[in-house]
């Protein structure tokens, strides 16, 4: 990462694609996407940033591509805040982003826990729904580390998702016991 005077550096980035009727509207969701995909802070209309770490760079070049072949411009930037409480207030804004991300999925591991509690309520030991938890389990694996790969500063919820997540793996494993068990009976 980084750092001067301390400070975290930041790209910032400026946006710019064709609107208009006639202007199809993909191009914008596409880097849209792009952008919150890669957990990209939006500043205001078209403008966007992310701290300078190589972490972003793949995305930022997607990013790049994509706006370029929607016919638009992009304007790349290197900032840092010009007094201490812009670059505190950059952070803050970084991180309560990620806060809120950690606090969704920490909700669909609640999710899961309930769809658990669900099948072994109505007793529904079978392999496809077996193997229908392993993929929910499967996605929340791959956002958990999209989410850490994302959270440069740790913030809070981070740690808490990692207990939820375990959790989560340990009620798979139960719930696999019980379909085998099931199973293995008839």
């Amino acid at each position: 990462m980084l750092v001067t005077n301390g400070e975290v550096t930041w790209i910032v980035l400026v946006v710019r694609l064709p609107t208009g009727p006639d202007v199809p509207s993909r191009h914008r969701v596409a880097v849209w996407r792009e952008l919150r995909g890669i957990g990209a802070l939006s500043l205001g209309q078209g403008t966007w940033t992310v701290p300078d770490v190589a972490a972003f760079a793949h995305g930022l070049s997607r990013v790049e591509d994509l706006v370029h072949r929607g016919g638009g411009g992009i304007v790349t930037l290197t900032a840092t805040g010009r007094a201490d409480t812009d670059a505190g207030r950059l952070r803050e804004l970084f991180n309560a982003e990620r806060a809120e991300e950690w606090s969704e999925f920490i909700a669909d591991c609640g999710k899961f826990d309930a769809e658990i509690d669900k099948e072994i309520g109505k007793h529904k030991f079978t392999l496809a729904e077996l193997e229908e938890e392993e993929q929910s389990l499967e996605r929340l694996r791959r956002w958990y580390r999209v989410l850490k790969a994302r959270d440069l500063f740790e913030v809070p919820g981070a740690a808490t998702a990692n207990t939820h997540l375990e959790h989560c793996a340990q009620r798979l494993a139960e719930y696999t016991d019980l379909v085998f068990t099931e199973l293995h009976q008839l």
